[in-house]
């Protein structure tokens, strides 16, 4: 296709209706917005002529009608790539915070037993081991 109007154009996928009626052929530009408009301008008037051209090299009874629509997928890829951006700022500025962060009650908010009753519970045990040891003295 020779038309000044056309840019880089890039063909990024086709859909085709299962009754091979209608394809859907998507398209990116490399430029601006009128390098775009230009492109979207010269495929739609040149649809007829890449019909016909699609249609000779299908051995098929019908030849699909064609419609050109830009892609949007560099332009989504572009807004998540700024949305990643941001998320790893906003981590970084949480962790910088996390490092110079102090507890707010105890470093170890967890209940554990006071050392009186761990004593408490070692004589308890040392009290059963010597009252088995006097049953064991009693059956002997």
């Amino acid at each position: 296709m020779r038309d000044p109007r056309l840019g880089f154009v890039t063909i990024t996928d086709v859909r085709v209706t299962g009754d091979l009626q209608h394809a859907s052929v998507f398209y990116t530009v490399m430029g601006d917005e009128a390098h775009r408009n230009d492109t979207a301008a010269a495929l739609k008037s040149a649809t007829g002529m890449l019909r016909s051209e699609v249609g000779k090299n299908l051995n098929t009874r019908l030849t699909p009608s064609l419609e050109f629509i830009l892609d949007a997928i560099p332009e989504n890829a572009d807004h998540i790539s700024a949305l990643l951006r941001e998320a790893r700022e906003r981590d970084e500025s949480v962790a910088g915070l996390a490092a110079s962060a102090t507890y707010a009650g105890e470093a170890d908010p967890y209940v554990k037993p006071r050392e009186d009753d761990a004593l408490d519970e070692d004589e308890d045990e040392d009290e059963g081991d010597d009252e088995a040891e006097d049953e064991a003295d009693d059956r002997a």
